[in-house]
């Protein structure tokens, strides 16, 4: 029997190998992080030590910078947050491959020094959906990003883990960004 992660690594290959005219019909979503360009303020909550039952989470205040390179066809985030856990500076490299139509999330703590693997996905309905396997404490589990709620002027990001296939899910980062207007001070 195929697990979630079979399944959902299935439809992705089925995405990139399908003929060209069903791409051609496809909605383009060069432009899905179009909204999200420019300077936002940024409220983080991560929980402390994932899938290990602890229920602890730490708090940061900050903010998050939006722009587009390529011409669009990716863009780059610099988050700074600060929080009574300390400092945290994240670094998102967005990249779009037209062929598949979707997007890929490159992820790197400043404290790590290199890009997490790739989180693959798309918008669909005003929500982004990405997905990734990666190890945590050196087993192997599911990631879902998640960007909601988009306004002109907010968005949610929903970061969970999964470590039995995709059947139950643990958030353990949330981010509501509200964009900064020109003119209001915003430090770092």
């Amino acid at each position: 029997m195929l697990n979630r992660l079979q399944i959902l690594l299935g439809w992705a290959l089925l995405a990139t190998l399908a003929a060209p005219e069903v791409l051609a019909q496809q909605r383009d979503g060069q432009h899905d992080f179009d909204f999200e360009i420019g300077t936002w303020h940024t409220q983080l909550s991560r929980l402390v030590n994932p899938l290990s039952g602890s229920t602890t989470w730490v708090k940061y205040e900050g903010t998050t910078v939006v722009r587009k390179v390529w011409g669009g066809l990716a863009n780059l985030v610099e988050l700074e947050a600060e929080g009574a856990a300390g400092r945290f500076q994240g670094l998102n490299l967005r990249l779009y491959n037209p062929q598949s139509r979707q997007w890929s999330l490159n992820f790197a703590n400043v404290n790590g020094g290199v890009m997490t693997p790739p989180t693959i996905g798309e918008f669909k309905n005003g929500r982004g959906e990405f997905y990734s396997q990666e190890t945590l404490n050196g087993r192997a589990i599911l990631v879902r990003f998640v960007i909601s709620d988009i306004t002109p002027d907010s968005c949610r990001f929903e970061q969970a883990f999964s470590d039995d296939g995709g059947k139950t899910w643990e958030v353990n980062w949330i981010a509501v960004d509200t964009r900064v207007k020109a003119g209001a001070s915003q430090g770092r």
